[in-house]
């Protein structure tokens, strides 16, 4: 229930929160780790990342007017890819912030860097977890992804990639690399 929760809370006070310029801006949000995030090692749930991620991504297509065009077009957001690197753990009560960005894209995907930092106490500003997430729109009534230059164009961006960092490039090599062996051997 708590997830229903902060996603009304945050809808509730989106509107409020500083725009975000594609393809460099850098969405923020803070939360508070709770008894009913937690897994049996009493610090939050490995799933629970995965889950507050998601509300990162979404500030990232609200804050940059994204949105708007996601819900005219009935474009659906779709995960294809996710690595997460667990670094310290976040406890009980303990408040952290997501700092999620768009890194690289390519023709139809992109790829988001999210980063989960401490908030206050001795361990303030380091860093609990590091995620890479590969992604995109999907297009329903044309049975495909959305191009992303025209994602760009529909917030007035018109940009080129920028190239990939090594992490990134060793993320969408390991993709590929799981991909080809999950296909069936003719």
């Amino acid at each position: 229930m708590n997830l229903w929760l902060r996603l009304l809370f945050y809808l509730m006070t989106a509107w409020r929160r500083p725009k975000l310029a594609l393809p460099d801006g850098v969405s923020r949000l803070t939360f508070r780790v709770w008894p009913h995030d937690l897994d049996t090692s009493v610090h939050l749930n490995n799933g629970r990342y995965l889950t507050l991620m998601d509300l990162g991504r979404l500030d990232v297509m609200v804050a940059s007017g994204l949105w708007r065009a996601v819900l005219r077009h009935k474009w659906t957001p779709v995960a294809s890819a996710i690595k997460i690197r667990y670094r310290r753990e976040l406890r009980l009560f303990q408040r952290f912030e997501i700092a999620s960005r768009i890194v690289a894209w390519d023709a139809s995907t992109v790829v988001m860097e999210q980063r989960f930092f401490i908030q206050g106490g001795p361990a303030d500003g380091q860093l609990a977890a590091h995620a890479l997430f590969k992604g995109g729109l999907y297009d329903r009534a044309a049975r495909q992804f959305v191009p992303i230059d025209r994602l760009m164009r529909e917030v007035g961006v018109s940009v080129t990639a920028p190239p990939l960092t090594p992490d990134v490039e060793a993320f969408l090599k390991a993709d590929d690399e799981l991909k080809r062996a999950a296909r069936p051997q003719d």
